[in-house]
């Protein structure tokens, strides 16, 4: 084969595995990204993960003020998720099992005094996504129908990045951009304009977590939402019962 033949040879071979609906080749950065905070055995071999730490919520319309509640998170493999936040006079948990979502508020002083409800779909789906996402360390499972592709380049802080986007559905996108010579992550933007950076580290089962994460979103006003959680532990692979994700008022039907 002459060297005109080999120089049309991968565009040929990439076009051949699209009609024949093969997956895309997985950008080189995440093998990169992965390797940093942890070893193919050890991410691989994760089925959940346990934060506990403080939400540190900042008031859009005065930045100086804040509050401050203890957070428990748990992830768990497949699509299992609970976060509860207790506040001096409210505890507020969100959960997800599967495909059913659902949130419930009760008083602290007394916890028979409670509102529950389910959620609707597009926030099943963002549950779902966030589960994943969590879950995965940038490398999605086969068949879970997100879309990661190479979105080109762009520096941040100064620090030249590769962005990758996950697609989980129209409405569920998350931007990631990686340091390019290290596959360091730098930041992640999300389809709704929020933005996420994480700090710090906590070693876990040979895993690197973040110590603390800042998300910043706009609210209905269109003030900025600024939420920082503060992680003092982290615990891989713990066992949570059914129970933990299922509605309280469905449990024993």
């Amino acid at each position: 084969m002459t060297s005109s033949h080999l120089r049309f040879f991968p565009t040929a071979c990439a076009a051949l595995c699209l009609a024949a609906g093969l997956p895309a080749a997985e950008p080189a950065i995440i093998a990169k990204a992965r390797a940093l905070i942890g070893t193919e055995a050890a991410l691989s071999a994760v089925t959940s993960v346990h934060y506990t730490g403080t939400l540190t919520t900042t008031d859009p319309a005065d930045p100086g003020k804040k509050t401050s509640a203890p957070i428990d998170i748990i992830f768990q493999k497949p699509d299992q998720q609970r976060i509860q936040a207790s506040g001096p006079r409210i505890i507020e948990i969100t959960a997800l099992d599967g495909y059913d979502g659902w949130q419930r508020q009760q008083e602290t002083a007394d916890p028979t005094k409670w509102q529950q409800t389910l959620l609707g779909p597009d926030q099943i789906k963002s549950l779902r996504a966030n589960t994943l996402e969590n879950l995965s360390f940038f490398r999605p499972a086969a068949g879970s129908g997100v879309k990661v592709e190479e979105s080109g380049t762009a520096s941040f802080d100064g620090i030249d990045c590769v962005k990758i986007s996950y697609t989980h559905g129209p409405k569920i996108v998350f931007i990631r951009y990686f340091e390019k010579t290290t596959g360091r992550l730098v930041f992640t933007e999300t389809a709704a304009g929020g933005t996420i950076r994480e700090t710090g580290e906590i070693r876990v089962n040979g895993i690197k977590f973040p110590q603390s994460i800042v998300t910043t979103s706009k609210n209905a006003a269109g003030q900025l939402q600024r939420v920082t959680i503060d992680f003092d532990k982290v615990v891989v692979n713990e066992p949570f019962p059914a129970t933990m994700f299922t509605p309280p008022a469905l449990r024993g039907r």
